[in-house]
């Protein structure tokens, strides 16, 4: 149990370990509402991690979208320990919520989940750590992004109103020197991590990386979906568009994630995509697919006319 005393905080029940902290449902006392707790571990108990732990709650703080939980207050314990509180989200993980889902629903997801990356693109901060198990489905269907404690600050900020003077990457003097990665340092997941991630490559890694995670996400999804001949036939675009995205080198992947998310969309309208040539054939199907409520309509009045040429004969 962590040492709330002092606090506006009451320990409720052991969450899990998110990164370097360890995460606790609790009371918030004055307001009457569940908060979560992320609390440094004993073990990670270092001037170093604090910062960095810290660093995560400024990022968060900063990024104000629907789809990133939202930070409510930040402190240290009287053991000592850095801690932050952040909303609660009941609902499942990615990875558990999908199971059943169809094809489509899965890639509105990903669309979903798209958007609040780009927000933290735009504003030059890098997720590092996207995957199936740091997105969060709320109970009514809200997509979040959890876990922010890898992400790297890239740009200049010049963007963002009120940065202060020699502030870099745009969040402030907090966020420009705490919690460095030197190079050569791997941080991220196997199997949603770019190579230049994998390799070290910290000088390389902007907001491509996500592209690469998301790309990675959209394999898990699709490997998870099971679908007759036909239907794997009709995906072959979709695998395209995951290879873009997961490509080895930076250069060949989507210059950014609504540019994933657009080729997402154009798939789930029934239009062409840009990485895909269709052959004559699917260009065919995917049209009658398309427009298939007036092919319907067409085909019926065409039956109707023949039957009425031919009654009318006799």
């Amino acid at each position: 149990m962590p040492d709330l005393t002092g606090t506006r905080y009451r320990a409720l029940e052991y969450l899990g370990r998110g990164g370097m902290g360890v995460v606790w449902l609790a009371e918030d006392t004055l307001l009457q509402r569940r908060v979560a707790l992320k609390i440094l571990a004993p073990e990670n108990s270092s001037p170093e991690l604090a910062a960095r732990l810290l660093r995560e709650a400024v990022v968060l703080a900063r990024l104000e979208h629907p789809g990133i939980v939202p930070v409510h207050d930040s402190g240290v314990l009287a053991d000592g320990r850095t801690f932050y509180c952040m909303k609660y989200v009941e609902g499942k993980t990615l990875d558990k919520h999908v199971a059943g889902l169809s094809l489509r629903e899965r890639l509105q997801l990903l669309q979903r989940i798209a958007e609040p990356l780009a927000f933290a693109h735009a504003r030059g901060i890098v997720h590092r750590d996207l995957k199936p198990n740091n997105v969060m489905v709320g109970a009514f269907g809200e997509v979040l992004i959890m876990d922010w404690g890898l992400a790297r600050v890239t740009g200049d900020g010049s963007h963002e109103p009120g940065v202060p003077a020699g502030a870099t990457a745009g969040t402030g003097m907090l966020l420009s020197g705490p919690a460095p990665t030197g190079h050569g340092t791997v941080l991220g997941t196997a199997g949603y991590m770019a190579p230049e991630q994998a390799r070290g490559d910290v000088a390389l890694i902007d907001a491509r990386a996500d592209v690469f995670a998301l790309g990675a996400i959209l394999n898990f999804m699709l490997g998870e979906t099971v679908g007759t001949g036909q239907q794997r036939r009709s995906r072959k675009p979709l695998v395209a568009i995951r290879d873009k995205a997961v490509a080895s080198e930076i250069s060949a992947r989507y210059a950014s994630v609504p540019e994933l998310a657009s080729e997402v969309g154009h798939y789930l309208e029934g239009m062409p995509v840009s990485v895909y040539r269709e052959t004559l054939l699917e260009r065919t199907a995917r049209l009658l697919s398309r427009h298939q409520v007036a092919v319907v309509l067409i085909a019926a009045y065409l039956i109707m006319r023949l039957l009425f040429i031919l009654f009318s004969r006799h």
